[in-house]
C-alpha cells in the first residue's frame, strides 16, 4: 500500500505516454521557427495568412480539448488517442502535399483537431497508482520542455534539408509513430478510473471558470502563448534581415534554449523551497516584458535581437514550469483535472490569438508593430500579476477508501481536523477522498493510516 517504487508496468506506461506526448509536441512546434520564412514561398501566402496558419492549430485544439476529454470517458482512452493521431497525420499529409497557403491552413486545422492531451493524462491515471502518479505526470511535464527545445533546433535544420513539404511528411511519420506506441507499447488499462485529479468533471466547469485565482492564471497562460506565437511570426524573418541566414538560425535557438534551461533551475528551487511563487511569477512576467521591449527597440541589430530572444526564453521556460504547479495549488480539491482542462484550453486560445494577431500586425507594420503590441500586452499582464495573492503551498492527494471503511461525513470531518490538512472533498460514489495538504506537516501514509483506522 505504501510502496512508492514504480512497477515495471508503471514505468512502461510513463515512458510510453511521455514519448507519445513528445512526438506530438515535436510535430506541433517544429513548424514554429520556419513557417514565416519558408512559408512565404507558398502560393497566395501573405504575412496575415501565415499567422492564421500558425494560430489555427490552437483554435481547433481549444475548441475540442474539453469535448475530447469527456468523449474519452465514453469510448475509451486508446481509441480516442489513435483517432486524434490519425487526424494529426491527415492534416500533416495535406500540408505536405499542398503548394498553397490555404492547404497548409487546412492541414494545420486538422492537426489541431486531434486533441488528445486530456485522454493521455487520463490514461496515465488509469495505469499508475496514486502514490506514483505525481512522478509520472512530472515526467511528462519535463518532456514537454525538452521537446520544445528540440523542436526549436531541429525545425530549421530539417526544413533547410528537406523543405517545408519534407518537414510536414516527417511530422506525419511522427504521428504514425505515436499510433504504434499507443497500440503496442502503452499497456491496456484494466479499468477506467474516475479520478478527478486528471479527468474532467462535467459539473465542475462553472466552479473552475468563476474562481478568480484560477482565472488570473488562465489569463497568464493565454498571455504566454499569445506572446510566443506573435513574437515567432516576426522573429525568424527579423533574424534573417539582421544577417543571420535561415539555415543558421537553429544555432541561436540552441544556445538560447540551453542557457534558459540552466537559468530557470535556481528560480524554481527558490519559488518552491522558500515559498515565493508569487514573487518569482512577477519576476517572470517582467522578464518577458523586458524581452519584448528589447526586441522592439533593437531594430536590425543582431545582438540586441539575440539578447531579447534570450530574455524571452528564460521567462517562457520559467512560466511553463510555474503555471501548472500554481493551477494544482489553487484548484479546489477534486477539481484539479477540470482546472487543467480549462488551463489547456486557455493555452491553445493563446496560440490561436497570437498566431493570427501576430500575422495581421506584421502585415500592417512589420516587426516593430508586433513587438510594440506585445510590450503593451505584457505590461497589462504585469499589472494583473500585481493583484495576485500568494498561493496556498499545498499538494493534491486522492485517498481511496479501503474495504470496510464507509464514506461518511464523520470520516470527512475526521480528516479535515488533522493538522496539515487544508481542504477535503469526499466523493462517495468513487469511494475516494480528495485532500489538499501541506506536505511539510503530513504525508500520504499518515492520511491512509488515519482513514484505515
Amino acid at each position: 500500500m505504501h510502496d512508492f517504487k514504480m512497477t515495471r508496468g508503471e514505468l512502461r506506461a510513463t515512458w510510453a505516454l511521455g514519448s507519445l506526448f513528445s512526438l506530438r509536441m515535436l510535430g506541433m512546434f517544429m513548424v514554429l521557427p520556419v513557417l514565416t520564412t519558408y512559408g512565404m514561398s507558398l502560393a497566395g501566402a501573405t504575412e496575415t495568412l501565415i499567422g492564421i496558419a500558425i494560430g489555427i492549430y490552437g483554435l481547433t485544439q481549444a475548441l475540442l480539448q474539453i469535448p475530447c476529454g469527456l468523449l474519452s470517458d465514453r469510448i475509451g482512452r486508446k481509441p480516442l488517442i489513435v483517432g486524434g493521431l490519425l487526424m494529426f497525420a491527415l492534416g500533416s499529409v495535406i500540408a505536405a502535399l499542398t503548394h498553397s497557403i490555404w492547404g497548409v491552413i487546412l492541414g494545420r486545422a486538422l492537426q489541431g483537431s486531434g486533441a488528445i492531451s486530456a485522454a493521455v493524462m487520463a490514461l496515465l491515471s488509469d495505469l499508475t497508482r496514486e502514490q506514483n502518479r505525481t512522478k509520472a505526470m512530472a515526467f511528462i511535464g519535463i518532456s514537454f520542455g525538452i521537446t520544445f527545445a528540440i523542436a526549436m533546433v531541429t525545425g530549421p535544420l530539417i526544413t533547410h534539408a528537406l523543405g517545408l513539404s519534407g518537414l510536414f511528411w516527417l511530422i506525419a511519420l511522427l504521428a504514425f509513430g505515436g499510433i504504434a506506441i499507443t497500440l503496442w507499447w502503452v499497456p491496456a488499462p484494466k479499468a477506467h478510473l474516475l479520478n478527478r485529479e486528471s479527468s474532467l468533471v462535467k459539473g465542475g466547469l462553472k466552479r473552475v471558470l468563476t474562481n478568480p485565482r484560477l482565472l488570473k492564471l488562465n489569463v497568464g497562460i493565454l498571455c504566454v502563448h499569445t506572446l510566443l506565437m506573435s513574437s515567432f511570426v516576426a522573429l525568424p524573418p527579423l533574424l534573417e534581415q539582421a544577417g543571420l541566414p535561415r539555415d543558421q538560425q537553429w544555432k541561436a535557438f540552441l544556445c538560447t534554449m540551453l542557457i534558459a534551461f540552466v537559468s530557470v533551475v535556481p528560480f524554481i528551487i527558490y519559488a518552491e523551497k522558500r515559498r515565493q511563487m508569487k514573487r518569482v511569477f512577477q519576476i517572470c512576467v517582467l522578464l518577458m516584458l523586458g524581452a519584448e521591449v528589447v526586441l522592439w527597440q533593437s531594430g536590425l541589430q543582431l545582438w540586441g535581437i539575440l539578447a531579447g530572444l534570450q530574455l524571452f526564453f528564460i521567462g517562457f521556460n520559467l512560466m511553463e514550469a510555474l503555471l501548472p504547479s500554481l493551477i494544482s495549488k489553487e484548484s479546489p480539491p477534486g477539481y484539479k483535472g477540470t482546472a487543467m482542462g480549462v488551463y489547456s484550453t486557455s493555452q491553445f486560445l493563446g496560440v490561436a490569438i497570437g498566431g493570427s494577431l501576430g500575422g495581421l500586425l506584421y502585415s500592417q507594420g512589420g516587426a516593430a508593430l508586433v513587438f510594440g503590441s506585445c510590450t503593451v500586452l505584457a505590461l497589462l499582464w504585469f499589472g494583473l500579476s500585481l493583484t495576485m495573492k500568494e498561493p496556498p503551498y499545498v499538494s493534491s492527494l486522492r485517498i481511496v477508501l479501503p474495504d470496510g471503511v464507509e464514506a461518511t461525513p464523520a470520516l470527512e470531518q475526521k480528516v479535515r481536523d488533522r493538522e496539515g490538512v487544508k481542504d477535503v472533498l469526499l466523493a462517495s460514489a468513487e469511494r475516494s477522498l480528495y485532500v489538499k495538504v501541506d506536505s511539510r506537516c503530513i504525508k500520504r501514509s499518515d492520511l491512509e493510516q488515519l482513514v484505515a483506522s
